[in-house]
């Protein structure tokens, strides 16, 4: 079970990896057509801010299922760099548990929220509000792969940097 949970989590941060610098390139180009737009052709585009708005919402989702594989979030350091043997273990079991709570409530809100806004339209485009939101619902999934792998596997590398 603990070499699938590592190959599909290897594959999955990966992915999330490209995922997420891809759409912050996209971002960035699409701030640069709006500026474009607004002061050299004085026509501002009307649909660029919104899709940038939510395509940042996909980046940082994608970008935490990074975060969480390499041990880079938020989270008890001064008592994981002070303790050692069993209870280094129950304090990364309690900072497990922690995650796996947190990431199943965005879990189970996020997928109200995706079923409630469905019919909701984006204002200047006609698609669906729902696809905006789906990302914090499937983000947190895919977080619960890499926090299962980094559970099994840590990296710290924040924490070896650190000191």
């Amino acid at each position: 079970m603990k070499s699938l949970i590592l190959a599909l989590d290897l594959r999955v941060t990966s992915l999330c990896h490209t995922l997420a610098c891809l759409l912050l390139a996209i971002i960035s180009c699409l701030g640069m057509w709006q500026v474009v737009t607004r002061f050299v052709f004085s026509q501002p585009s009307v649909w660029t801010e919104e899709i940038m708005r939510r395509l940042l919402i996909w980046m940082v989702m994608f970008g935490v299922v990074v975060a969480v594989r390499k041990g880079a979030l938020v989270s008890v350091d001064l008592m994981l760099r002070l303790s050692r043997g069993t209870w280094r273990r129950v304090v990364r079991s309690i900072i497990t548990g922690v995650h796996l709570a947190f990431f199943g409530v965005l879990i189970w809100f996020g997928a109200d929220l995706v079923w409630r806004v469905r019919f909701q339209t984006f204002a200047s485009m006609e698609l669906s509000m729902a696809w905006a939101y789906a990302a914090v619902p499937m983000g947190a999934l895919l977080a619960v792969v890499a926090t299962l792998a980094h559970h099994l596997d840590p990296q710290n590398e924040e924490l070896a940097n650190a000191q």
